[in-house]
């Protein structure tokens, strides 16, 4: 291979492949462990007993689907210390005082941005209130009838910590710290502008992945879309994506098992209070819930506010962390 050749998928300086090159081997090792999941979950339905209780279906029903988001997670933490020869904190992941105070916060936030939704849809007479404690028919989550609602709540809340791990480590953690790095050789010492297209761009694909739910519409995709972008923000703003998985683990339970919409289009086994929408779909987003509507938007911007005074409160001002862009690498 000439020297031309082999510069384009092997960078000599940091001693490891080039970002398409790198992506493209995260993208081997994902299938690879999706494929594991698919053959662990069939193992586990094959043996799981027919006459278990209720209570044991469920947890062992549970257990099967965070299984896949436990090999993808561990798929791209190989990735990243295999491949791309990252410590965890390349990620945005840490263990420091200051991670679980952001994600103290981010917990805190999706659940008062939820919230936030609620009280206006109620003020407005866009939604009733039918019941409190409801166990739903027919939900998303394999929790079935007989299984005490504390017991469904807790279950519903371990698979949305699944979701949101999964999906901010590949969506912020990982793809995003990889455009970013390779953007900025591309647009040389704008290392900004690195950080924002790269922003933009995982926040455009978080949407269109969303799009796929039920009762998906284009509203819906630019919505999360959005959101995307402000989960970005607040990994550039704090170098962390401590805030972005608090938020994304509560905003799903919050809005689909505390105030009763649907979440992406699904629903939930059960919700501390269950409601009829009324409104107009464009506001309240309809069966898709939420975030396919405008209303959402009006929390985006209280989120946004809120944000920018943690973030100004913790770490003393708002400036991009251009050290997203830069790796800090493995040397061994």
């Amino acid at each position: 291979m000439s020297r031309s050749a082999r510069g384009l998928v092997w960078n000599d300086r940091e001693r490891r492949t080039r970002a398409p090159v790198r992506l493209c081997l995260a993208v081997v090792l994902l299938f690879a462990a999706a494929a594991g999941a698919v053959l662990a979950t069939s193992v586990l339905a094959a043996v799981a007993p027919d006459t278990a209780p209720a209570a044991a279906t469920a947890l062992f029903d549970t257990a099967a689907m965070l299984v896949p988001y436990a090999a993808l997670v561990g798929a791209l933490l190989a990735a990243a210390w295999l491949v791309d020869r990252r410590h965890p904190a390349d990620l945005g992941l840490d263990t420091s005082r200051a991670w679980w105070a952001d994600c103290a916060f981010g917990l805190a936030l999706g659940i008062a941005l939820p919230g936030l939704v609620f009280a206006l849809a109620l003020a407005a007479d866009y939604l009733r209130v039918t019941g409190t404690l409801v166990t739903r028919p027919d939900p998303f989550l394999a929790v079935g009838g007989g299984v005490a609602p504390a017991l469904g709540l807790a279950l519903t809340l371990a698979y949305f910590v699944g979701v949101g791990v999964f999906e901010e480590l590949l969506f912020r953690g990982y793809l995003l710290v990889n455009l970013a790095e390779g953007l900025d050789g591309w647009l040389g010492a704008n290392r900004r502008a690195a950080l924002a297209v790269s922003a933009a761009l995982t926040a455009v694909g978080f949407g269109v992945v969303h799009g796929a739910n039920p009762s998906a519409t284009p509203l819906a995709v630019l919505v999360i879309s959005l959101y995307g972008g402000f989960f970005a923000a607040s990994y550039l703003l704090t170098g962390r994506i401590a805030v972005a998985v608090g938020l994304h683990v509560t905003w799903n339970f919050a809005v689909s098992s505390v105030f009763g919409f649907p979440v992406s289009g699904v629903t939930t086994p059960v919700t501390a209070v269950a409601v009829e929408v009324t409104g107009p779909r464009l506001l309240t987003g309809g069966a898709f819930g939420p975030e396919g509507g405008l209303l959402a938007l009006v929390a985006l911007a209280a989120g946004c506010v809120a944000l920018a005074a943690w973030v100004r409160w913790r770490e003393g001002e708002l400036s991009l962390r251009e050290s997203v862009a830069v790796p800090d690498l493995r040397r061994e």
